[in-house]
């Protein structure tokens, strides 16, 4: 099969030939139809051994991928062989390949309608995005700023904030991702590379106030989006795209009676459920047309490219490999 392997940290992902996998007891292999990147690729990728545990190499990346079951392990049922599913692989990797293996009680049935590509977007990403709106609780009534608002995580987020009745201001860097985050539902778009974004955002409001901040990327575009927040507002952090979180001290939460809540981690870990169920809920919304994922796809040969083009911030949506393009 051919698979992406990084064979130094630093160095360039290759896609080779490699041996098809088997699978084992209680486990299922899949034709790999769609993989997902994530930015935490890029940073297993750059050996930042800070952030992430690195793995040995040469290594796979790829936590997340959606296909058909092509063979079964001992102890598994053969009514698998032939089904549509999704999984997350986690710390393990291995999804930038053609064929991967997976145990059994991990899969998803993907719903009929979804298609693989959006089936990987929801599986982790979704999932993510719908945990950040609970957790954010937004209501009638509420403003919600959505920073990096035409990401993968972005554009559902928007649209979770928005049938939830909530009026969204979506943070874009550029003109084509501005037009993303209001095709996404945002009521008010904002290219954040502009200088003044904030007298902008604060003029297309026309006087109401914001008072929910939803932020991935931390550092000076989160701690602006910060800053626009009324008294008793809340901030819902889930990540730190950026390099760095959003810098918050005792001070700021106390003289502005502001809340600040970490929706991943831990947090996910204690719901009813857990992980499993709000992937479950992603793929039953992508399905049902509730939620829709934003998807810019790669072929697998060019995953290299896919990760240049995610670390410059010159993509839109949840971005994808496919081992049968180009």
């Amino acid at each position: 099969m051919l698979a992406v392997r990084l064979h130094a940290f630093g160095s360039a992902l290759r896609c080779e030939e490699v041996e098809d996998p088997s699978p084992g007891p209680g486990q299922v292999r899949i034709a790999v139809r769609a993989a997902g990147v994530h930015l935490v690729d890029g940073v297993i990728r750059r050996g930042r051994e800070d952030c992430v545990p690195l793995p040995e190499l040469p290594a796979v990346l790829g936590s997340e991928v959606a296909g058909v079951v092509d063979a079964v392990g001992r102890d598994v049922d053969e009514a698998w062989l032939g089904e549509r599913v999704v999984t997350q692989l986690g710390l393990a990797g291995g999804g930038y390949a053609e064929l991967v293996v997976r145990e059994v009680g991990a899969l998803h049935v993907i719903p009929v309608g979804l298609d693989f590509p959006a089936a990987v977007a929801m599986i982790c990403t979704g999932g993510t995005a719908l945990g950040v709106v609970d957790a954010a609780a937004p209501a009638p009534g509420d403003v919600v700023v959505v920073t990096a608002a035409a990401g993968g995580m972005g554009t559902v987020l928007v649209q979770g904030a928005v049938r939830a009745g909530a009026l969204v201001v979506g943070l874009a860097g550029g003109e084509e991702k501005r037009r993303v985050a209001l095709r996404a539902g945002a009521a008010v778009s904002v290219d954040y590379l502009v200088e003044g974004w904030q007298q902008q955002v604060r003029a297309r409001l026309g006087g109401r106030e914001v008072t929910v901040v939803l932020d991935g990327v931390g550092g000076a575009l989160g701690r602006g989006a910060v800053d626009l927040l009324a008294p008793g507002g809340r901030v819902v952090m889930f990540g730190s795209s950026s390099g760095e979180l959003v810098h918050l001290t005792s001070q700021d939460l106390f003289a502005r009676a502001l809340t600040a809540t970490v929706a991943v981690g831990p947090q996910v870990a204690k719901r009813s459920g857990g992980l499993r169920a709000l992937e479950a809920r992603a793929l039953a919304a992508a399905a049902t047309h509730r939620l829709t994922p934003f998807v810019q796809a790669f072929p697998l040969a060019e995953a290299g490219r896919a990760h240049e083009a995610m670390e410059t911030r010159r993509t839109v949506g949840k971005v994808v490999l496919l081992p049968d393009a180009g």
